[in-house]
């Protein structure tokens, strides 16, 4: 009996044995396959992997494969079961027949943060019948999420989030759908940044403890049933827009489980007091930009376990509830950019690391027990209404603080007590804080950012700061001050540096090569700029504006690949613009209006393909008309006006010319002959209107803002963000003669047309009446013939017209803005008649009536005589009775006086019409202000 026993013992182990060799052979060949259709770079992980290390590095035939690192296999059976290779720098492609489908029997399927950039996410994944745990996510797969995936019906956690992209991952309404009905067993879903583009169904499995939709494109309202799931722990639907929700007004389902809660972006009207008692288990909850209004509710005071808690960028007004930044738990919180107002409260807790209140109207002094909370690493207060002294030694004792910002309250910071600065501290943000020097900031050597802009500060920048500061500091804006003198920049870190709008003479100080971002525009810099400032080859912005710097341009900064912007507007330049700018240019602005640049425009400003901006008005330029800028794909201001060019205006038979332009400015030159109808031909997008165009921008940054001069409305006036605000045409003060093309009708996105002071003869067309948009029109001193188009009653925008100084005849067309205008917008035409030139036109079409002027009495006598006979009238009305009154002015309006009487209505109407234009017009005026 024992022998038989240990003989069936021996047999077992042997098929045991015998069976689980087999899969190892199989599985050590598809995963050493597998292995080798990567490439292997750590570097290629993504920044969220705390230990990226290639698991498959350990890989090999010496050893058992379910020793490798990432391989589980199961105890019994020997099949591979779990398969880890998150964070492994695989870099390929996995298609359908990769070798990773022939372990069938997976259960745990991890490969998340590895680059697959050309993959899209396999059907054959649908065939992991017995997978619990998939993750893909943040791996760079792309394409549409396979409906096989919803086949997975034992899957406990499905990870497929990716960073949003339109050109990433996609999931049909249909599939998504699909893949919540048939998961019935799911605990985790997280879909981050898929483009679902959906509304949110009704089945989630009741099992769910993690959902992540945020960034997902969904839209319409939030299902009240999602916050009845009895096991859920987290909700993210954040950052989806279109999205529209309702607190659930009894106690949710979820309420003991839920701990994260992110509904950031998500459209809510109102924050209920019940909030507060229901999920008294929250940890986090983020509801910023969700149009919340109306008070804090003081519930959220009983949030004891809340963690971090962001309601920013919301319209939520009143007091900061009492106790809520003393919550024992509360290390994070975000109120900024609301309408809080009062005093902060005593800080009782010192758990807190961030707070951030900007944008508010807090005010009173800040509270002495900030230097308790001794862990804090972020204070953000500026833009409130904070007031009075502020001693540095108010966070001495914050040994962690890395970031603090005061701007824009009404304190003034001191140093009396000479306390020295946490060594963490990092950013500093003091922006109009009634600074007068620097020696509070000597203790301050490990600076990264320093924006002390808008202040006091005289003098030079001390010797000892450029060396506190030397080999830290990457950000440095001390613009707005009164500093008087910067001899060098000695700071080998540095990215951007402005010092705009100081008292600063002498010559242009040169950054450290590593500089990207230069201003030094609205100081007194007088000498040549040095040739050095080529040696910056990493620089994105250079802005030298209104100095008076004097000399040539130097020609190397045209070979400064990286340049986007380059304005040297009004200062005192000579000599030629560079000719060698390259095709590898990124030059995006170049301004050089205002100097006293000579000779002719460089042709090698055609390489310059990012081109959006060229402003070289008020120069003495020399030249034709430079035609070949209009192959330029992205030019949208053209100015060279102010300057000495010369000719007819001729353009190629280049198709497809200057098709982004919208404002291009020729005025006061010597262009002549005809004007270019085959160049107005071209202007796509002043032929179309597009109410959606954005002003550029500059990668996020905002240091600078596109700007040009822009004679409008009859001024000369700076136009900020030009690219939206106006399309334009100025080709005034020029030679051209003819006609006016018909053409120019067709640019029906025109805000501003003027051609006035040339020697345009013929009839105004009347296709400009077309010009819906127009605000300013100028055809003045011309030759122009003929009468006024009747079109033009139909321009309501107009807010200035002048066609004075023509030969213009006939009636000036009567209705909308034409009768809002004096007469000065019609002098000088002697063949003009109607208000506001003539009281009438003399030409009664309506009664058929022919007005004689000779033989009739002055208009001031003949009002005056009617007047006296009028009241006479009135008199004997009122002393016979009001029929017989009526009947005796009714008898003299029939017998010789309704010319007048109509001349004397018509004239009260026009005054009448005349303040009422004029109120709507300042009506108008003052709501652009107020939206500029």
């Amino acid at each position: 009996m024992g022998y038989a026993v240990m003989l069936l013992i021996v047999f077992f182990c042997h098929e045991v044995s015998s069976i689980s060799i087999l899969p190892h052979k199989h599985q050590t060949i598809s995963l050493l396959k597998f292995k080798q259709s990567f490439t292997i770079h750590p570097s290629a992980v993504t920044d969220y992997c705390p230990k990226p290390y290639p698991k498959t590095s350990s890989w090999n035939t010496s050893r058992d494969c379910c020793s490798w690192d990432g391989v589980v296999c199961d105890d019994i059976t020997g099949h591979v079961i779990e398969l880890d290779l998150g964070c492994s720098g695989l870099v390929g492609t996995i298609d359908s027949n990769s070798s990773l489908f022939q372990l069938s029997h997976l259960q745990r399927l991890d490969l998340t943060r590895n680059n697959f950039s050309n993959s899209h996410i396999s059907p054959e994944f649908g065939k992991f019948s017995s997978l619990k745990h998939l993750d893909l996510s943040y791996s760079y797969f792309s394409g549409q999420v396979p409906s096989e995936i919803s086949h997975l019906s034992k899957l406990h956690s499905l990870r497929l989030s990716t960073i949003y992209d339109s050109n990433a991952l996609r999931l049909t309404t249909h599939d998504f759908k699909s893949l919540l009905q048939n998961l019935t067993q799911l605990r985790e879903l997280h879909l981050f940044g898929i483009n679902i583009s959906s509304t949110i169904p009704l089945n989630f499995s009741s099992h769910l403890t993690t959902l992540r939709l945020s960034e997902t494109g969904l839209y319409g309202i939030i299902p009240e049933s999602l916050f009845h799931l009895p096991n859920l722990e987290t909700l993210d639907l954040g950052f989806n827009y279109e999205l529209s929700g309702y607190f659930p007004k009894t106690k949710w389902n979820s309420s003991a489980s839920l701990i994260h809660l992110n509904l950031h972006g998500v459209n809510f009207s109102n924050l209920p007091e019940s909030l507060g008692y229901h999920l008294t288990s929250l940890r986090s909850l983020d509801l910023a930009y969700c149009n919340l209004r109306g008070p804090i509710p003081e519930s959220l005071s009983n949030l004891i376990r809340i963690e971090y808690l962001k309601l920013n960028g919301n319209s939520l007004n009143g007091t900061i509830p009492p106790g809520m930044l003393s919550l024992p738990s509360l290390k994070g919180i975000e109120l900024s950019f609301n309408h809080l107002s009062g005093p902060l409260e005593d800080f009782k807790s010192n758990s807190l690391i961030w707070i951030s209140l900007e944008g508010n109207q807090l005010q009173g002094h800040l509270p002495h027990s900030i230097q308790n909370l001794v862990n804090l690493t972020d204070l953000i207060l500026s833009f409130n209404n904070f007031s009075g002294r502020v001693d540095v030694s108010l966070f001495s004792n914050l040994k962690l603080l890395s970031s603090l910002s005061l701007s824009y309250n009404n304190i003034s910071l001191t140093n009396d007590n000479k306390v020295t600065w946490a060594e963490s501290l990092d950013t500093l943000e003091l922006v109009a804080c009634e600074l007068k020097e620097l020696e509070f900031l000597r203790s301050a050597n490990q600076l990264l950012m320093l924006d002390l802009s808008h202040n006091k500060i005289q003098g030079r920048i001390p010797d000892w700061a450029w060396s506190n500061w030397m080999f830290s500091l990457y950000y440095l804006n001390i613009s707005h001050n009164m500093l008087t003198s910067v001899d060098s920049i000695p700071l080998q870190s540095l990215h951007t540096i402005d010092l705009r709008s100081n008292l600063l003479q002498g010559s242009l100080p040169i950054p450290p090569n590593s500089t990207k971002y230069f201003f030094i525009s609205q100081n007194n810099l007088t000498e040549e700029i040095p040739s050095s400032i080529c040696n910056l080859t990493s620089l994105v912005m250079l802005d030298l504006a209104r100095n008076n710097l004097k000399g040539a341009i130097p020609q190397c900064l045209g070979s400064i690949t990286a340049l986007q912007v380059l304005d040297m507007r009004l200062n005192n330049l000579s000599g030629n613009i560079p000719t060698t700018f390259i095709n590898e240019s990124s030059l995006s602005r170049l301004n050089l209006h205002g100097n006293k640049l000579e000779g002719k425009i460089p042709q090698s400003l055609t390489n310059c393909k990012q081109l959006e901006v060229l402003d070289l008005g008020d120069n003495h330029l020399n030249d034709t008309f430079p035609v070949w800028l209009g192959t330029l794909p992205k030019l949208k201001v053209l100015s060279l006006r102010l300057n000495k060019l010369h000719g007819p205006i001729r353009t190629s038979r280049i198709e497809n010319m200057f098709p982004k332009l919208r404002i291009m400015d020729l005025s006061y030159n010597a262009f002549s002959g005809n004007l270019p109808s085959s160049l107005f031909q071209h202007l796509k997008a002043m032929r179309t209107t597009d109410p959606s165009m954005e002003a550029s921008r500059y990668g996020g940054n905002s240091y600078y803002q596109d700007s040009i001069a822009v004679v409008s409305k009859g001024y000369e006036r700076e136009v900020v963000k030009i690219l939206f605000l106006y399309t334009t045409i100025d080709l005034s003060k020029n030679k051209f003669e003819g006609h006016i093309p018909t053409i120019m009708g067709d640019l029906i996105a025109l805000r501003v047309l003027n051609i006035s002071h040339n020697r345009l003869e013929g009839h105004i067309p009347p296709s400009l009446g077309r010009l819906s948009l127009v605000e300013s029109l100028d055809l003045s001193s011309n030759h122009l013939v003929g009468k006024i188009p009747a079109q033009f009653a139909s321009l309501t925008s107009l807010e200035v017209f002048n066609l004075s100084y023509n030969h213009l005849e006939g009636c000036i067309p009567q209705g909308n803005q034409l009768q809002t205008f004096e007469s000065n917008s019609y002098e000088g035409n002697d063949g003009l008649r109607g208000l506001p030139v003539t009281k009438s036109c003399g030409d009664d079409h309506a009664s058929g009536t022919t007005y004689a002027v000779s033989g009739q009495l002055d208009d001031e006598d003949s009002n005056s005589v009617f007047l006296s006979d009028f009241r006479k009238a009135a008199l004997m009305g009122y002393g016979s009775g009001l029929c017989i009154g009526i009947s005796i002015v009714y008898f003299m309006m029939s017998t010789g006086k309704p010319i007048w009487f109509a001349r004397i209505i018509e004239d009260l109407e026009h005054k009448i019409m005349m303040r009422r234009r004029k109120r709507q017009r300042r009506q108008r005026n003052c709501r652009r202000r107020n939206n500029q």
